[in-house]
């Protein structure tokens, strides 16, 4: 019973240790469990101390301070609610302004207003705020580490970059700017040429609608507020830029890139020059004239008063202008040559058409560039103008030296001039010339006359004249110083007649060039294919039966020279030239008219004798029709090297031997005709009327000239004046019985500073045989004085 006792008490031991054991660990687990929480209190007990401590502080510094604290909070509390309003306005913002831009602007608008509240104030409520942390830290009404904490969130209030809409602004903006480019690149389009660039009138008032403009405007005024107008502007330069260059790109501008050394005078561009003055025109009336106008619509009204020309000079300069100055001064800075004259006051006329749009274009400082290049194009343009005009005369004057065309056709010197001189003169160039000559002598502090202009083109045709008449005296055959005085003076007539240069010059100086023609016309004939009809002579022929041999042999003989005479003469001028397609027809038709019929009227009455003959075909070489035919075929023009004309310098000056020439007061009808000539003279009502003839075969003169003191351009001694053409007898007047150079004499001294008029008279009757030998010689339709 006692050990039942004890098992029962050791048990009862067993059971109170076991509860123990398990409190204890009960305790161990609770007390692992709290430690965190206890950390957790160790550190939240300094601020359960700061926020009891106001507690402990006495109640009037207590109630001070809250007056205090509720000052600050106050501007806190505006800006807090003016943030909250920002964010309000992220959402329209950061939507695509197009849907509806004026109220995409008036909420910016908005957002620039409250941020400049926020600027204003937000910087007012921190301070506010630092003031009252300080206020608490000196009255100790706050823990220290509280005090720091807030000192610190105000320091980086003050000191953050980030703005203050967290970058809406800046987002904003960006749209708008997008806006701005898609709104210019939508309304831009490049401007066509059209066919007449120098007709303004096809521009309109702006090519971007009005409506687009108003929107680019407000645009504008936006950015310009926010100080990003240089952005917009440089958006519309590069925009409206690249519109400008596609606009003249598509004019295939290459050209403007030639460099000096590409070509060697400006007759190697010529044809680019017309290209550059129309292209000029169009750029500037049209391209940058529009442009302009879309500068000043877009920016008129927003920043600064020259913001608009600034921005057009950008503009131009990047699309090409000094381009096109810049070859303007490479066809300035070109070999000096004729033609560069020519186009000197195309380049001239050009820039003084587009002087009054160049000056409202590009003025300004910002257009400094253009401008200076524009003064010193027109300056070398004049200057070089003005130096090849006064240096023409020279320079024909040299081509004395050089020899006249072996063909005897007009020299290109004469063509040229003479085309040239009437260029001058012409509408086109005449006005250009006198301008440019004006300026220059006004740079000058000189006076321009109208006559120096005309007086300067004279001489230059003088000392042409002058060359003319050296050329012909230095070409050793006579009958090809006929043709070619004769090729030339018809070139003068014909060329010259109806034009401005033929005015100047005077009727009188015309007429006088047609006498000479048709004069040499004459001289020509008689000392060349006139010498072969009297080698077909009838003398000696008696055919009756005693006599046929020797006819035979005669006819033989002459017929053999008339070959040899007619071959050297047809080779020799198979090479000669008359340049004048209707004078070589009527040439070849006088020459014609002079040999072949005689050698017809020979072979029918003679060929007889030789054609039966074994060696006929030695004889009979030719059929009328043979020769018609080869001598239809003289005369022909063919490509020959032509002659230079090109300008140089002078270092003096060289008067032109024409300028003292005499000036006849009346001059001669000069004909080659069969019929005798009636001179109808008119003075005080009366006429004259002189029938000239041979005296010794009663034929009508080849040519009547005044006489040798009144001539001039009759470049040699001119032989048998006066005489038969036929049998060098004296032509004498059968109504008067005196020679033709004593009446032609009176005449000419009758009929000082008085009109002549001229026509062909009838035949006085003749003797059979008078009228054989007159057959034989030329007739000439009256065609032939007045020219084709």
């Amino acid at each position: 019973m006692g050990e039942g006792r004890k098992v029962e008490s050791l048990e009862a031991v067993r059971r109170s240790l076991r509860t123990s054991l398990d409190r204890t660990r009960a305790l161990g687990a609770a007390l692992a469990r709290a430690g965190p929480r206890l950390d957790e209190i160790r550190q939240r007990l300094p601020m359960m101390e700061a926020a009891v401590r106001p507690i402990r502080a006495d109640r009037d510094a207590l109630a001070d301070a809250g007056g205090h604290v509720g000052r600050a909070v106050v501007p806190a509390a505006a800006v807090l609610k003016v943030f909250d309003a920002v964010h309000g306005l992220e959402r329209p913002l950061l939507s695509d302004p197009r849907a509806d831009l004026p109220g995409y602007l008036a909420v910016l608008k908005h957002l620039e207003e409250a941020l400049r509240f926020l600027s204003d104030n937000c910087g007012l409520a921190v301070q506010w705020l630092d003031d009252i942390v300080d206020y608490l830290d000196d009255q100790t009404l706050a823990d220290q580490r509280f005090i720091m904490g807030l000192k610190s969130c105000l320091d980086s209030l003050n000191s953050s970059p980030s703005p203050l809409d967290g970058g809406l602004l800046a987002a904003t903006l960006d749209k708008l700017e997008s806006e701005f480019r898609l709104l210019l690149a939508e309304h831009t389009t490049p401007l066509p040429m059209p066919p007449d660039a120098s007709d303004a009138s096809t521009i309109s008032t702006s090519p971007i609608p009005v409506l687009v403009i108003n929107k680019l405007r407000a645009i504008l005024e936006r950015m310009t507020a926010n100080h990003l107008l240089d952005r917009c502007v440089s958006i519309f330069v590069d925009v409206r830029g690249s519109n400008v260059r596609a606009s003249l790109r598509a004019l295939n501008l290459d050209y403007l890139e030639i460099t000096p050394d590409e070509f060697n005078d400006v007759q190697s561009i010529e044809g680019y020059i017309e290209k550059w003055g129309r292209h000029l025109q169009f750029a500037v009336k049209h391209v940058f004239e529009t442009e302009l106008k879309v500068c000043i619509e877009v920016f008129e009204q927003t920043g600064p008063p020259d913001v608009a020309v600034s921005c057009f000079a950008d503009i131009a300069a990047q699309a090409g202008i000094l381009g096109f100055l810049r070859f303007g001064m490479i066809v300035a800075e070109t070999r000096k040559d004729p033609i560069k004259l020519l186009k000197l006051l195309d380049v001239f006329a050009t820039l003084n058409k587009l002087r009054l749009d160049f000056n409202r274009l590009f003025r300004g400082k910002d257009c400094v560039e253009i401008q200076n290049q524009t003064r010193d194009l027109i300056r070398r343009v004049i200057d070089g103008a003005c130096d090849i005009f006064w240096e023409l005369l020279h320079q024909v004057e040299l081509q004395r030296q050089m020899p006249p065309p072996s063909d005897g056709a007009v020299p290109r010197l004469v063509s040229f001039i003479t085309e040239y001189c009437n260029k001058l003169l012409s509408d086109e160039y005449r006005p250009v010339l006198t301008q440019v000559l004006i300026i220059h002598r006004s740079w000058k502090q000189e006076k321009f006359q109208e006559e120096m202009l005309t007086d300067a083109i004279l001489n230059i045709f003088k000392a042409l004249e002058a060359n003319f008449d050296i050329w012909s005296k230095s070409y050793g055959d006579t009958s090809l110083s006929f043709l070619f005085a004769m090729n030339t003076h018809w070139h003068f007539y014909k060329n010259l007649k109806g034009t401005r240069l033929g005015e100047l010059l005077g009727e009188a100086k015309l007429k006088e060039h047609e006498q000479y023609k048709d004069y040499y016309v004459a001289y020509f004939l008689r000392e060349s294919w006139g010498k072969l009809p009297p080698l077909l002579s009838r003398e000696g022929l008696i055919l009756f039966s005693g006599g046929r041999v020797k006819a035979r042999d005669l006819v033989k003989q002459r017929l053999k020279g008339f070959n040899e005479s007619f071959n050297e003469m047809y080779l020799k001028q198979s090479s000669w030239v008359i340049s004048d397609n209707d004078l070589r027809e009527k040439m070849c038709q006088l020459v014609v008219q002079t040999i072949v019929p005689s050698y017809r009227s020979y072979m029918q009455n003679y060929g007889p004798l030789v054609e039966q003959d074994a060696s006929a075909s030695k004889y009979a070489k030719y059929t009328a029709q043979s020769l018609e035919k080869m001598l239809g075929s003289l005369f022909q023009h063919k490509p020959r090297r032509t002659m230079s004309l090109s300008i140089g310098h002078s270092n003096g000056k060289l008067n032109s031997v024409m300028n003292n020439l005499p000036r006849s007061a009346s001059t001669f009808y000069l004909a080659v005709i069969s019929s005798p000539l009636i001179i109808m003279h008119s003075n005080n009502n009366r006429s004259v009327e002189e029938n000239f003839r041979c005296g010794s075969c009663l034929h009508g003169p080849v040519a009547v000239l005044p006489p040798p003191s009144s001539r001039h351009h009759v470049p040699m001694s001119l032989p048998g004046d006066g005489d038969c053409c036929r049998c060098k007898g004296n032509l004498h007047c059968h109504k008067k019985g005196r020679p033709w150079q004593s009446l032609a004499s009176d005449l000419v001294q009758e009929s000082e500073h008085e009109s002549c008029t001229w026509q062909q008279g009838s035949h006085a009757p003749l003797s059979r045989d008078a009228g054989e030998a007159y057959a034989d010689l030329l007739p000439i339709d009256d065609t032939s004085a007045t020219g084709d």
